[in-house]
């Protein structure tokens, strides 16, 4: 049985400069070889996007991303980034709506759509998160919270343009915390997205990532669920070593 395709997005956050990203990449590329069941993504800062394009270019199992983009292509935005901008640096899909972006930063539900529709029309992959607070989970609005934050992508995104759109799951109470979703949990809010896709006429297997205390150690249990397409990894992704030894596990087909 050939293993179904898997995706595995590291988000470098504010770490890993310049200098460290080619630490990084000299170290990781020694340590891994492509395989042809998975792809590995990077989410460097914004002053490491150029560095880490250029080191994996001969690894075409790999795509650089940007972590946040501006929906506008220029304009007097101080500190954002142009999506031409980060395809000039060498970006090729794009982080968009991660949890510490909607909740540090209070980017809305509305602006993670034009982000999402300006990067889609830009000819890049969103990689966009959906996913609940602590306080919401208790208070049993997981699937209001997730149907909140998908509809305004199902009103600026055309049916069409879904098939290159990868969506994270990612509940913000288990992200830095060492908590994470149990593999039936995570299954259980992957099943909710793909429903509510389906159920607006958004057809074909749209990858669902899981992101929130993703380790070594829990990885292939959360990756048995065949609900589960991959993985968005934060601090487990930091260390060489440690994220080639991540990424070469083997999953169950």
């Amino acid at each position: 049985m050939t293993a179904r395709p898997l995706i595995y997005a590291a988000n470098w956050k504010m770490n890993l400069g310049p200098q460290d990203a080619a630490a990084f990449l000299d170290r990781f590329l020694e340590l891994t070889a492509p395989q042809p069941d998975r792809s590995l993504w990077f989410f460097p800062p914004a002053v490491s996007l150029a560095t880490v394009a250029h080191a994996v270019r001969p690894r075409p199992d790999i795509l650089v991303g940007a972590q946040n983009v501006h929906w506008e292509p220029k304009g007097a935005f101080t500190g954002e980034i142009s999506i031409p901008m980060a395809q000039e640096a060498g970006a090729e899909v794009v982080l968009i709506g991660h949890s510490e972006r909607r909740h540090l930063f209070g980017e809305t539900d509305d602006q993670v759509a034009r982000k999402t529709a300006a990067v889609l029309k830009a000819g890049l992959r969103p990689l966009v998160c959906v996913g609940e607070t602590l306080a919401e989970r208790e208070g049993g609005r997981t699937e209001q919270v997730i149907l909140r934050q998908l509809e305004p992508l199902l009103d600026k995104v055309a049916s069409a343009d879904w098939g290159r759109l990868v969506v994270a799951y990612e509940p913000v109470w288990a992200i830095g915390t060492g908590k994470n979703a149990t593999p039936d949990d995570a299954a259980q809010v992957h099943e909710l997205i793909r429903f509510a896709l389906g159920r607006r006429g958004v057809s074909g297997r749209l990858p669902i990532l899981y992101g929130g205390s993703v380790s070594a150690k829990n990885v292939l249990a959360l990756l048995a669920r065949p609900e589960l397409d991959g993985v968005l990894v934060g601090g487990a992704s930091l260390d060489p070593d440690g994220w080639a030894e991540l990424v070469g596990l083997e999953a169950a087909p």
